[in-house]
């Protein structure tokens, strides 16, 4: 049985695309509608359910390929790689939108985030709201690995989940 397994990498990177491309889907939807700059509840639920929706098919199609077995490692690796190849494709669009299609976007993000702070924090001065954003800006870069650590911990969680959920493994006899 076990070289005739199918290779998780393969299914990785196809629910992986899908999932990245609906995911866009849905950001160029927002970019639409001009709600590109919603970071409510709604938005990343939504962002959320299409990624876990993808790993959960990603690994129901691997079971099916492996005859109806699935150990939970592979369930983890599907979920993983699925999670990891989706947050890839996002940043790349999220790379296209803020430097070409929309140069400012960033700028604004800021100018949303310092109306935010001065409502949330009366006491801070415009001073020292400039300053934390001068600090974000220089940091900015770290966004990127960081959103692809939370993209694949979140792979790993509900690979986990679905592994238990539809694990089922060789007789040993």
């Amino acid at each position: 049985m076990e070289e005739n397994k199918p290779k998780t990498g393969k299914f990785a990177l196809n629910f992986g695309t899908i999932t990245g491309i609906v995911g866009v889907v849905f950001a160029i939807m927002l970019f639409v509608m001009d709600m590109h700059y919603e970071q409510g509840a709604g938005v990343q639920i939504t962002q959320t359910v299409i990624l876990a929706l993808g790993i959960v098919i990603g690994i129901m199609q691997y079971k099916k390929a492996n005859e109806g077995l699935l150990d939970i490692s592979d369930a983890l690796k599907v979920g993983a790689g699925v999670a990891l190849i989706a947050g890839i494709i996002g940043l790349l669009w999220f790379f296209t939108l803020s430097n070409v299609l929309e140069p400012e976007y960033m700028d604004k993000m800021y100018e949303i985030g310092k109306v935010k702070a001065m409502e949330q924090n009366p006491n801070l001065t415009a001073e020292q709201i400039d300053q934390g954003i001068e600090m974000q800006k220089k940091f900015a870069w770290i966004s990127y690995p960081v959103i692809l650590i939370i993209n694949v911990v979140i792979g790993l969680v509900v690979g986990l989940i679905a592994g238990l959920a539809m694990k089922k493994q060789e007789a040993a006899y």
